[in-house]
């Protein structure tokens, strides 16, 4: 099974009460030592929820890994689902060979996070130019 696949097995939305929602977004993360972890997305009336893949990185990390491979989201009919700036960021930082772990963000096209982050915070004025 892929991990998009994984995911998609995840991403089963449940409306919890009015206030919290869960499982529109899974994640699935395979690190270096091509271990898969998996997260769900928490969505709230004050918005303390967090992301698939914040949730996917948390278990990762519980686990001591932090050097990611690749990673796919979707949604709840399977679609792909490219990381937000701030799930970009935290997958950043955790490791510099990060940048270049496989991404998909839609159906069937791929990316590196160093092509989601191509001027990031730490890029230096002068490596810009």
């Amino acid at each position: 099974m892929n991990l998009k696949e994984i995911a998609a097995q995840l991403a089963t939305p449940v409306l919890l009460n009015d206030y919290v929602a869960y499982g529109d977004v899974a994640a699935a993360i395979e690190t270096a030592d091509g271990t898969i972890y998996t997260g769900i997305s928490i969505d709230t009336a004050c918005s303390l929820g967090h992301c698939a893949e914040h949730s996917a990185v948390s278990e990762m990390l519980k686990h001591g890994e932090y050097r990611i491979k690749a990673v796919v989201a979707v949604d709840s009919k399977g679609n792909a689902m490219s990381p937000c700036g701030r799930c970009r960021e935290l997958m950043s930082q955790l490791a510099e060979e990060n940048k270049h772990a496989r991404i998909e963000v839609r159906n069937g096209i791929f990316k590196t996070l160093e092509e989601l982050l191509p001027f990031d915070w730490k890029t230096t004025a002068e490596e810009q130019r």
